[in-house]
C-alpha cells in the first residue's frame, strides 16, 4: 500500500492511501549524473492480475510526460493487456548546445534512474512483479531517442520499442542482442531532412545487421505524433503475445514476419525468402504488416 507524507503547520504525519482511491503515483529522484529533473508517474489498473510488462511513455525534449499516465486512451490499452504504466519527465542541466539531450546518453546515469523509480513503483503498488517485468518503450522526438539508446543499453530488459521522430543518437550500429529486440522507427515525410536522415541512416545500418525492426514513414507529416501511436499499440500488443514466456522474453523467429517494401508500400510473408540487400522493414505479423502499410501509403495512391 502507499505511504503519503503530509505537512500540515510544523507536524509531519504519514498516512497509506489505497492505490485504487489515490489512482496514480509519484516520484522524483534528485539531480543525476546527466540530468537535471528526474519526475515519474505511474499508474496501474484495478484488477488485481499480475502485470506482464510496464509500458514506459517518455515525451519530447525536457518535456513533462506524466499526464500520459493518465491519458484514457493509453490506459485502457494498459488494461487490455495488464500493463502497467510509468510516463517519464526528464530535463538537462543547462549545457552550451541544449539541442543535444544528455539525459539521452542512459548509460550515464538516467537509465538506472527509471529502473530504479520502477522499482520503488513495484514496492508502492504492491506489484512486485514490475520490478522484473519487460519494458514496452514509447517515445516522441527525445522520448523515442531515450528509448533506442536504453535498447542499446539494456536489450534484455526490452521488451519491444519506439522510435518516433527523434534527431539527435549516440549510438550507430547495436549491439547483436538490442538488434533482436524488436522495434518500429517512425519519421514524418514532412518533418526536418536532419531528423529524417538520421533515422533512416540508423535503421538502414542496423537493418543490414538482421535488426528486427521497421521504417514506417507517414506522408505530410512533419514533427508531431500522428498516426504512429495507433500503429504502436497494434504492434505493442502483438510482440507481447509473441515474446511473453514464463522464462524471460522469447526470440522473435525471423521468418515467421513479413517483410515491407519501403518504396513500393507492398508486403509478404519472409519465410525463406532470401532477404534483399536494400533496407526492407521486418514485421512481426500480418496485421501489424497491414497498419504499417496503411500508414506509409499515401491517400491518393489509390491503394
Amino acid at each position: 500500500m502507499p505511504r503519503m507524507r503530509l505537512l500540515i503547520g510544523a507536524l509531519l504525519f504519514t498516512v497509506s492511501i489505497p492505490l485504487s482511491a489515490q489512482g496514480v503515483l509519484d516520484d522524483s529522484l534528485p539531480l543525476g549524473a546527466n540530468f537535471d529533473k528526474a519526475f515519474f508517474r505511474f499508474w496501474v489498473p484495478a484488477n488485481p492480475a499480475p502485470v506482464k510488462a510496464v509500458l514506459v511513455l517518455v515525451p519530447g525534449s525536457n518535456g513533462d510526460g506524466r499526464p500520459m499516465a493518465q491519458d484514457t486512451v493509453w490506459q485502457r490499452f494498459a488494461s487490455e493487456h495488464q500493463l502497467a504504466i510509468v510516463a517519464c519527465q526528464f530535463t538537462d542541466r543547462t549545457h552550451e548546445q541544449g539541442f543535444i539531450e544528455e539525459y539521452i546518453a542512459v548509460s550515464r546515469g538516467s537509465g538506472d534512474a527509471l529502473l530504479s523509480v520502477i522499482d520503488r513503483f513495484a514496492q508502492r503498488s504492491g506489484h512486485a512483479e514490475i520490478s522484473r517485468a519487460p519494458l514496452l518503450m514509447w517515445g516522441m522526438s527525445a522520448g523515442g531517442q531515450f528509448n533506442y539508446e536504453f535498447v542499446a543499453w539494456k536489450p534484455e530488459r526490452v521488451l519491444a520499442f519506439i522510435v518516433n521522430k527523434g534527431g539527435i543518437y549516440y549510438s550507430a550500429l547495436l549491439s547483436r542482442a538490442a538488434r533482436e529486440v524488436p522495434g518500429i522507427l517512425f519519421i514524418g515525410g514532412n518533418d526536418l531532412a536532419f531528423r529524417n536522415n538520421t533515422i533512416r541512416g540508423l535503421f538502414a545500418v542496423n537493418r543490414r545487421g538482421g535488426a528486427l525492426w521497421a521504417l514506417a514513414e507517414e506522408p505530410g507529416v512533419a514533427h508531431v505524433v500522428g498516426k504512429s501511436r495507433d500503429v504502436s499499440m497494434v504492434f505493442f500488443a502483438d510482440v507481447l503475445q509473441l515474446r511473453s514466456a514464463s522464462g524471460g522474453l522469447a526470440k522473435l523467429d525471423e521468418k515467421a514476419g513479413f517483410l515491407g517494401d519501403l518504396t513500393n508500400r507492398t508486403f509478404a510473408q519472409q519465410g525463406d525468402t532470401r532477404v534483399p540487400n536494400y533496407p526492407t522493414a521486418w514485421l512481426p505479423t500480418e496485421r501489424v504488416a497491414r497498419a504499417w502499410q496503411a500508414m506509409v501509403t499515401p491517400a491518393d495512391s489509390g491503394k
